[in-house]
């Protein structure tokens, strides 16, 4: 639908181009009006009327040419009901996905905190054997002390 906006659009852009050329060609090609007691004659040769015409022609038939182009992108433009059902779906999809998101990331949290508690169990067990090693290795130099005497 974005791409027929933008075709939609565009057409609007060129036919205000064509409305505003005409325009300058009107101003251009318009005769002048006649004052009172102003002695200037100014008739249009009939070269002149000859082009005044064909660029009647041409402005008519691209105005309306476009503005046919406009009507057809609008008519192929989705209704109001079909831009709900089409909102509906999308909103659907969401929500399953939203859905599956959740579930992925509960099953996550489940064993995330299954390696948290088997981290913990495994830091205990490292606590527990470096305070046996720390207790052996105070025992050895109580051990040392008694046999050497004190001395080292």
């Amino acid at each position: 639908m974005a791409d027929r906006l933008t075709q939609l659009q565009d057409c609007i852009n060129q036919q205000a181009e064509h409305f505003c050329n005409s325009i300058g060609i009107l101003q251009q090609f318009a005769p002048p009006s006649k004052f009172p007691n102003f002695d200037r004659s100014g008739s249009q040769t009939p070269q002149q009327q000859q082009t005044q015409e064909d660029y009647v022609q041409l402005f008519t038939t691209l105005i309306a040419r476009c503005a046919k182009d406009i009507d057809t992108l609008i008519e192929s433009l989705p209704s109001l009901r079909e831009l709900h059902r089409a909102t509906v779906c999308v909103w659907l999809a969401a929500l399953t996905s939203l859905r599956i998101l959740e579930q992925d990331n509960q099953e996550a949290a489940e064993r995330l905190e299954a390696v948290v508690r088997n981290g913990q169990e495994l830091l205990e067990k490292i606590q527990a054997a470096l305070s046996d090693i720390a207790q052996a290795q105070l025992d050895m130099q109580h051990l040392t002390k008694a046999v050497t005497g004190g001395r080292e």
